[in-house]
């Protein structure tokens, strides 16, 4: 008996119960679908979060406070462009000092090349969130205003795709310029050139010189084109006051100097703020790349963690294979006698119900595998899912797999009957 009749037989027997194969086929097909699709969402997620992070730079360093209850603007964690406060370079052991908040003279410090050759640009950085807005009869309240130099345009990635960004002499003359972010364009004008109109902004002034290029924020997150920037004095004159900063963001002179960077920066503010011995500093730094590689490696546990739970389902498709088959074999007793009595070797048996079983996880999986990649057309809870090409190969070599070894008991079950107790069976 060949392998194409074995296959014949195996299809006659699954098409005498379609019910009973199809919902089969739909336990593995479940399976299949749902490790995909989840290990899916797990990438897309992670390669979200990659992105944002990649927003603010792989060479920036971005420094906040550390200590709580300051004052003056400049306590707590600060948001600069996206990137905000973390644990990174501060060290939180030992006696605390008294605390000193980030000044604009912490800032030029850093410039220094003397004692920061690995440093590139240091960009001084406040903050106001949900300052009011209006040009004409709109209004928008715009999620963060952002107080800095031109230099912080590179180093966080913010490049203008309409007019221009400020320069170091609108700085120096405190003129109230701004760039606008797209949310806050499409919210005051519309369709309307931006560019040379006057906004007001908590009840001051600023000429929109540039518009930035959109981030792309994706659902769930703050939106990270809600944003104005403009110069550091102008902002402080008219809305933060001059007490601290709220962050500074520095670029190093590369991606391979960051480190570099990190230590002279730390160095030097620990100097500048009295930290000695195991005093604990009373600021923080936070490394785009050290980030970057952490979220990796937490998306990576969380993704196979998704895959894990998932794949339980596939173990419950593959008892469900054994059940069916099981019964198939019961019912089918008499029609194994007769074959057998008419010679069909053990082998030509055992073959078909293995086949069998395969055909219903082969067709399972490949019917998940479709369905999972119709899945991944849609957002799902506000990300994108990113088919993995390996979890498709898994997911379907596991499910045939499944079907081998779930269908191996009762096939042997099937070619191990003897033909005279086949025969006398009801």
């Amino acid at each position: 008996m060949n392998q194409l009749e074995i296959l014949r037989f195996a299809l006659r027997g699954l098409l005498a119960n379609k019910m009973r194969s199809s919902l089969t086929t739909l336990g593995i097909l479940i399976g299949v679908a749902a490790v995909i699709l989840l290990v899916a969402v797990g990438e897309g997620s992670s390669q979200s979060i990659q992105k944002n992070i990649q927003r603010l730079g792989a060479n920036t360093l971005t420094i906040s406070p550390s200590f709580s209850g300051g004052g003056g603007g400049g306590g707590g964690f600060a948001r600069a462009g996206g990137g905000g406060g973390a644990p990174g370079g501060g060290q939180n052991t030992g006696p605390r000092t008294q605390a000193r908040e980030l000044s604009l003279a912490d800032a030029k410090s850093l410039t220094d090349k003397t004692v920061a050759p690995s440093v590139a640009s240091v960009s001084p950085v406040v903050t106001a969130s949900s300052a009011a807005t209006t040009y004409g009869a709109a209004s928008h309240s715009i999620s963060q205003l952002i107080g800095t130099y031109p230099s912080y345009f590179e180093a966080t990635n913010k490049p203008v795709t309409k007019g221009t960004y400020f320069f170091n002499d609108d700085v120096l003359a405190a003129r109230k310029v701004v760039v606008l972010g797209q949310t806050v364009v499409e919210e005051l004008f519309g369709t309307l050139d931006p560019i040379g109109k006057q906004v007001t902004i908590s009840g001051v002034p600023f000429t929109v010189v540039g518009v930035l290029k959109e981030s792309g924020s994706t659902g769930g997150q703050q939106d990270a084109d809600d944003v104005a920037i403009a110069p550091l004095p102008a902002v402080q004159q008219s809305l933060t006051g001059f007490d601290s900063l709220n962050s500074i963001v520095v670029q190093a002179s590369g991606s391979a100097a960051t480190e570099s960077a990190q230590s002279e920066v730390t160095a030097i503010l620990n100097q500048r703020h009295g930290i000695t011995g195991t005093a604990s500093a009373d600021f923080r730094i936070l490394n785009q790349a050290t980030l970057q590689e952490t979220v990796s490696a937490a998306t990576g546990t969380f993704t196979v963690l998704l895959g894990a739970v998932a794949a339980i389902s596939l173990l419950v498709g593959g008892i469900g294979i054994t059940n069916i088959m099981l019964v198939t074999v019961t019912e089918r007793t008499r029609e194994i006698g007769i074959r057998k009595a008419i010679g069909a070797p053990r082998s030509a048996i055992l073959g078909q119900f293995l086949m069998e079983a395969t055909l219903l996880s082969l067709v399972g999986g490949l019917s998940g595998v479709l369905v999972a990649f119709l899945g991944t057309r849609f957002t799902i809870a506000g990300i994108e899912p990113v088919l993995v090409p390996s979890s498709v190969a898994l997911a379907l070599g596991v499910s045939v797999g499944i079907g081998l070894f779930f269908g191996s008991y009762p096939a042997n079950r099937a070619a191990k009957l003897r033909p005279i107790q086949a025969l006398r069976h009801e």
